[in-house]
């Protein structure tokens, strides 16, 4: 039974190794092969080895588009922490019998492809859209509000599309958290407002930079959400890969913002699995 065991074990173990060889190792390694190549007009890539596709990326205008992601990606990602953090806190309060129908509420959008949600919210907030429609029935404007194509709307979307990232990890924190810290903070004297930023809030930080690191990462790619609600001036780094290598055609350099943009992530990853140390210090 146990010999059984040890060979299901491996053989696990070696088909997940082999998927992440096979789907994320190697086109991963392609990708950065690629960055070095040039680009040709009838086979997309050429052979020819070069460091140009790196140095094109020292102008101002990629810098610009880079920055403006990252702003963008921040300021969602705050707005999620702000929107998250007491949303999960809350869940952690409510009856037993509740908590699962409220957790399948928030995973419930996962079923539906985030492209076709995109659309509805283009759609619900669009001019004539519902929500207008519902502010002007109520009396607050007298003509429509014009909010699509702004970095404002594309900020919305991104929360929209990622404050379930944020909530997920913080609530997992909150619901393993220590009571009997709590009530020695209580038994010490402190008020709710001392126990939740010297006890409660240090304790779920773990959580709180997985759900930053969650929603900060896909923030800056999700193209799909900039075309839709932002436009054609409220670009994404996403958006200048996706012309890249679908409009454009110059795999190479499309390569090498991929893997600067990977770089950056990674960065982010060391940056939290350093945080944690500390923190389990």
């Amino acid at each position: 039974m146990k010999l059984t065991s040890n060979r299901f074990q491996k053989t696990v173990i070696l088909l997940i190794v082999g998927w992440l060889i096979t789907f994320v190792f190697l086109p991963n390694l392609m990708i950065f092969i690629v960055s070095f190549l040039t680009r040709d007009n009838e086979h997309l890539i050429n052979t020819t080895f070069t460091f140009d596709n790196y140095i094109r990326l020292i102008d101002p205008l990629y810098i610009k588009v880079l920055l403006h992601s990252l702003n963008i990606a921040i300021i969602a990602t705050v707005f999620c922490l702000l929107l998250g953090y007491p949303f999960a806190w809350c869940l952690t309060k409510l009856p037993i019998h509740i908590k699962p129908i409220m957790l399948f509420l928030l995973i419930v959008p996962f079923w539906t492809n985030s492209l076709v949600r995109i659309y509805c919210l283009k759609i619900f907030l669009s001019t004539r859209g519902w929500f207008n429609n519902f502010l002007m029935w109520l009396g607050i404007i007298n003509k429509p509000f014009h909010i699509m194509y702004k970095p404002e709307a594309v900020i919305f979307g991104l929360i929209y599309i990622l404050l379930p990232f944020m909530i997920l990890p913080i609530y997992s924190n909150l619901e393993k958290l220590d009571k009997s810290c709590l009530e020695a903070a209580y038994d010490l004297g402190a008020n709710k407002i001392q126990t939740f930023f010297y006890i409660i809030l240090p304790l779920t930080m773990p959580g709180i930079i997985a759900g930053c690191l969650l929603v900060l990462i896909p923030a800056m790619g999700m193209f799909y959400v900039s075309d839709l609600m932002g436009g054609a001036k409220n670009l994404l780094i996403g958006n200048i890969i996706k012309n890249q290598f679908l409009t454009i055609r110059d795999w190479p350099f499309g390569a090498s913002i991929s893997i600067v943009v990977t770089f950056l992530m990674w960065i982010m990853l060391l940056i939290y699995w350093r945080t944690m140390s500390l923190l389990k210090n």
